[in-house]
């Protein structure tokens, strides 16, 4: 699926801790490990390209430095660009709930701009101190609400699971208030018949170990929570970098699960 995995950096350690996570993603898949940082003014790449090859050569990675002129995105992308099959994989600030705020500019222009899933990881506090971070992932949930929107990252998710031997486990929450504001009973009957149908179709037509659950609450809380309470799964669902209408997970689950810290995101934009 990837063949490479590119980490951008700015030479913060904050933006280095996703690496144990990707570290296990590339032992487990043979994919490259690249880091990349971006310099504003070509006088200064020689000081950050020596910095930047320690940190790789202390990892095993490649060291790829270049001149941004003020849009870092864009270099990124151009970057990830040049060699095909390659990831974007990228610390988050994670600091509100305002979209820009918690994936950090950087980040979410990457995804904007982009138009291919990126992988989003935010750290707890502790994570640092205890070595807690995510190091590895057995499971991906994949959180659906209904609608098309939540849906077409199901591909994707198909093909992440694949590439990472990971168990694919699909998601759906009941919400009170939405089933109040719709007029329909709460229950799990419908529920669980959608998650189990798309579960059982996805395990016979790739051969794959597919799980499937039901949780109650609103979905940027119950879904964090159960990712999180569900070591070394990630979450891979399509987001959006406003209010989003048309699903109820897309953008508020994304936020929320960034918002708390500990949960790995491979995420895109439609």
């Amino acid at each position: 699926m990837y063949t490479r995995i590119l980490v951008p950096v700015d030479g913060s350690p904050f933006s280095h801790q996703i690496l144990p996570l990707v570290k296990a993603i590339t032992s487990a898949t043979g994919a490259q490990l690249a880091l990349y940082q971006a310099v504003e003014k070509s006088d200064k790449q020689s000081e950050v390209e020596h910095a930047l090859q320690t940190l790789a050569n202390a990892h095993g990675a490649q060291a790829v430095c270049t001149v941004a002129s003020g849009d870092v995105p864009g270099a990124i992308l151009a970057e990830a660009a040049r060699v095909p099959g390659t990831l974007v994989a990228i610390t988050s600030h994670g600091r509100s709930g305002v979209m820009r705020a918690v994936l950090g500019s950087t980040a979410l222009n990457v995804l904007r701009q982009g138009g291919n899933p990126i992988l989003v990881y935010r750290p707890q506090e502790e994570d640092a101190d205890a070595g807690t971070a995510m190091t590895a992932v057995e499971r991906i949930a994949v959180p659906l609400d209904g609608s098309e929107l939540s849906e077409s990252i199901i591909p994707q998710a198909v093909e992440l699971a694949q590439w990472l031997k990971a168990r694919l486990v699909v998601v759906s929450v009941i919400s009170p208030e939405a089933t109040r504001a719709a007029g329909i009973a709460p229950g799990d009957v419908m529920e669980s018949s959608y998650v189990h149908s798309h579960a059982a179709r996805l395990s016979r037509q790739h051969g794959l170990d597919v799980g499937w659950e039901v949780l109650h609450g609103e979905p940027d809380e119950a879904i964090p929570t159960f990712v999180r309470g569900w070591p070394n799964t990630m979450l891979a669902m399509t987001t959006r970098g406003r209010s989003a209408l048309k699903s109820a997970l897309a953008g508020s689950v994304t936020a929320a699960a960034l918002r708390v810290g500990g949960v790995a995101i491979y995420t895109r934009m439609p």
